[in-house]
């Protein structure tokens, strides 16, 4: 590897100009747009659109599937770009993108075409959502103040749900699902477009490159660090942990309801069970970010990766009840949404900042196609053994090699990477 340089921060980044912390706002509301109508208007949508194109809810469910894994794909040349570029023009052609698609999935007329719409809607989402946003963020922070930015992002677009699946199904009320979808179209255009085109910018340590040499001083150095994370044990070790926690997760997420109605909860009930996920999804992110003043993030991690495995083993005992069903979704929740503050904080304390969108999308992609596909293959284990109980051991297998995989160490010491910011 070769013999890296450290960057002093200057006074525009690390928190200490006021623009990083109009990057924070712009990319919270942002993010929160973005996950709301490219995410989660999707299921709101599902029955309706079911039944105007004459296909069975599985055949609509496949799209978003397949609309997850094409963001997977795009997560590595994504990374690559955010690297070498920055995120201004990715991110705005994204959103202008993202927005044109959403009027051209309102005026699908058979499958094909919502599966088509939906793999540009993926493509386009992995060059808006949290993973560029953190990407951009890590480049203007320092490691004191970085924290609190993703916080700050991430606690804004957890509401994501929270905002958009009601005001979906109030919009497709009185105007129908190819309406609604009109005019989701015209809020995130509005609100996107002129957001990341107007307000990301690098910060001033960024290196350009320049007509006489077309590669950016830090391009080789950026290569070596990839290089290195790809031959690094811990990161193998990381990927396999957030493999296993986001599969769990997923599936969770998408049989939590149907489970807790197998156990004589109504159906109001427990879909109003599941949606404590999002508010937990918060509150395991304000765990996190104040706990790790005084632990190591791995410890805090795997803390709560072990409380998912537990209470999803409880969940027999406990969830005949209404009381008991709540306690065990809480615990389950409050992993639900660490992972997206623990990942760059671990990959950017091991790696650096230099080549972190790199290295992040090599991590992301094969987590993207976990989450994806668990689900999946959790309906066919439950079809095939008819009843929860296998899935709830799978479920909380996977948590609990989770939480071992994120205190496992790699007898290697972490490569050397640079530590200029940005």
């Amino acid at each position: 590897m070769p013999t890296t340089a450290t960057v002093p921060a200057d006074t525009t980044v690390g928190g200490h100009h006021a623009h990083g912390w109009r990057i924070v706002a712009a990319l919270a509301i942002t993010s929160t747009v973005g996950y709301g109508i490219l995410y989660y208007t999707y299921p709101v949508l599902l029955r309706p659109m079911a039944v105007t194109l004459d296909a069975s809810t599985t055949a609509v469910t496949g799209a978003l599937t397949v609309s997850v894994l094409a963001g997977a794909v795009m997560a590595i040349p994504v990374g690559r770009w955010l690297d070498h570029h920055g995120g201004r023009a990715l991110m705005t052609i994204g959103s202008i993108a993202a927005t044109a698609l959403l009027v051209a999935w309102s005026q699908v007329q058979t499958i094909g075409q919502l599966y088509a719409v939906m793999i540009g809607i993926g493509i386009t989402g992995a060059m808006v959502l949290y993973e560029p946003a953190f990407a951009v963020i890590i480049a203007w922070f320092t490691p004191d103040r970085r924290a609190t930015a993703l916080l700050a992002v991430t606690i804004v677009a957890g509401f994501a749900s929270t905002i958009f699946m009601p005001l979906t199904g109030l919009l497709a009320a009185h105007l129908g699902w190819r309406g609604a979808l009109l005019v989701l179209a015209v809020i995130h255009g509005l609100l996107t477009v002129p957001l990341h085109a107007l307000t990301i910018r690098r910060p001033r340590t960024w290196a350009a490159p320049t007509p006489a040499d077309p590669n950016p001083p830090g391009h080789a150095q950026r290569r070596a660090i990839v290089k290195a994370a790809m031959r690094d044990a811990r990161f193998w070790i990381l990927t396999a942990t957030f493999i296993a926690q986001g599969a769990a997760t997923s599936t969770m997420t998408v049989h939590l309801v149907g489970y807790l109605i197998s156990r004589g909860h109504p159906a109001t009930f427990a879909a109003t069970a599941t949606g404590l996920l999002g508010v937990l999804s918060v509150t395991g992110r304000l765990v996190l970010t104040a706990a790790r003043r005084h632990l190591r993030v791995t410890t805090i991690v795997a803390a709560v990766f072990a409380t998912q495995a537990a209470a999803i083993l409880t969940m027999p005992l406990l969830a005949d009840t209404r009381t008991g069903a709540v306690i065990t979704v809480v615990g389950f929740g409050l992993g639900f949404g660490i992972t997206s503050l623990a990942t760059p904080a671990l990959l950017a304390d091991r790696y650096g900042t230099t080549a972190y969108a790199s290295v992040a999308g090599r991590l992301a992609a094969p987590v993207t196609i976990a989450k994806a596909t668990a689900p999946l293959a959790a309906a066919v284990l439950l079809h095939t053994t008819g009843g929860y109980m296998p899935l709830l051991v799978v479920a909380a297998t996977c948590c609990a090699l989770a939480a071992i995989g994120m205190t496992t160490r790699a007898k290697a010491p972490a490569p050397q990477p640079s530590t200029v910011q940005g």
